[in-house]
């Protein structure tokens, strides 16, 4: 556990370098929730993530030899940017390695902030492929590494928000939300918690897809997993840290599973209702919150915000995640009577007036039988209709397929 003496310490040294980030509570939560719930807004920290205290923390540290042969770190987008903002105003060079896969808003966010002190090398698919090659790179060049999360100065450097989170609330808080991917963030602010404020629970929040940490706590030590949803970039990671796994275990009293599907829903929701940008990972403690309504009814409750790198480009994939997680687009394999007029009869007789067809594909030459298969996306407006279009179909004797409840025909065919 990292001791309140060393994270006050640590504050005062970032201090001037990196925001005091605001805690807000959001009346559209809390009177959802019947409770207080607070915002940690660290979408508006430099960078638009906690990256920097860490980063920052450090990068400072390091001695003067150590600053002249420079830095290389690896990222999937947000410590990419807490490196390169921190190189700029330390003047120190770096190499950043970031996976292929990266969103596109982050990597020309890292060119921004680096300026002309950071260079870029895109590899791989995912985090760990980066990281591979920055090791690699690391040990031929002599290079000083910085860590996403598995190092003491990173930890103390995050835990600077736990501080931040502390001070700002009069009132004592009953719940901290915190998003899980290393586990850095988690075991630094977790830390000056169970120090300051020990009645406090602490939840780490990981997505469905890259749970980690929770694969971690099962099997009491740190476990890799074999497969990986990299959707939530900002914490899809495989293995956690060691060091980070070691202080959670002291001071993270429940971690959740949040469905990638519901994290969607939540940054569709936050820009709706509130105009706040949250990227994947930013949405992951407020998704978290559905799981707990019962038990923070009535209390404080805060959820860290820990990021607002969101590309654009992501939200045609954003919105079919949440409606498919909701349970409000479908696809069906349909087969139509090979003749004029079926397709009519299909949307008179089995869509109710509110069902929209999103997606449609057929090809007659396919087939030579009585009916010709095609494929159809169709979006309601509430999860009950399935069940209308589904009855119909039946009474109609159209013969057809639920691609969604077929996992390996629906990542084949819509994925």
């Amino acid at each position: 556990m990292i001791s309140v003496q060393k994270i006050l310490e640590v504050n005062h040294k970032i201090f001037g370098y990196v925001k005091t980030t605001p805690l807000q509570e959001n009346d559209t939560l809390s009177d959802k929730y019947g409770c207080k719930v607070l915002l940690k807004r660290e979408d508006l920290q430099l960078g638009r993530s906690y990256k920097i205290r860490g980063a920052f923390n450090k990068i400072s540290s390091l001695n003067e030899d150590e600053r002249a042969t420079g830095v290389v770190c690896a990222s999937a987008g947000n410590h990419a940017q807490g490196v390169a903002l921190s190189c700029a105003k330390l003047e120190i060079k770096g190499t950043i390695f970031m996976p292929k896969t990266a969103p596109q808003q982050k990597v020309d966010k890292v060119k921004q902030f680096g300026k002309e002190f950071t260079t870029i090398r895109l590899v791989g698919d995912t985090f760990d492929d980066a990281y591979a090659e920055a090791r690699k790179f690391q040990k031929e060049t002599g290079k000083i590494f910085i860590p996403p999360f598995d190092d003491e100065k990173i930890v103390e450097g995050q835990a600077t928000v736990g501080k931040e989170i502390y001070e700002q609330e009069n009132e004592h808080i009953d719940y901290v939300f915190i998003p899980i991917g290393g586990g850095g963030l988690a075991a630094g602010v977790g830390s000056y918690f169970k120090q300051v404020s020990p009645e406090t629970k602490i939840i780490g929040v990981e997505p469905a897809g890259a749970a980690s940490m929770q694969l971690s706590f099962k099997h009491g030590k740190v476990t890799a997993l074999e497969n990986m949803d990299k959707f939530v970039d900002g914490a899809a990671v495989a293995k956690v840290g060691e060091l980070n796994f070691q202080i959670c275990q002291e001071v993270v009293d429940e971690i959740c599973s949040v469905a990638e599907g519901k994290t969607c829903t939540v940054i569709l929701q936050m820009y709706n209702d509130d105009a706040i940008v949250v990227e994947p990972s930013g949405a992951l403690s407020i998704a978290a919150l559905d799981f707990y309504k019962d038990q923070i009814k009535g209390k404080t409750v805060v959820c860290i915000v820990s990021g607002g790198n969101n590309d654009i480009t992501r939200m045609e994939e954003i919105k079919e995640r949440s409606m498919l997680h909701e349970g409000l687009k479908h696809y069906f394999i349909i087969n139509f009577p090979r003749r004029a007029g079926s397709f009519q009869d299909f949307v008179n007789n089995i869509l109710g007036p509110r069902d929209e067809i999103s997606f449609f594909e057929y090809n007659s030459k396919k087939t030579s039988g009585d009916t010709v298969p095609g494929m159809l996306g169709v979006e309601l407006m509430h999860k009950e209709d399935l069940q209308a279009i589904i009855k119909n179909l039946d009474d109609n004797g159209f013969g057809y397929e639920l691609l969604n409840a077929n996992k390996m025909l629906f990542d084949y065919l819509v994925k």
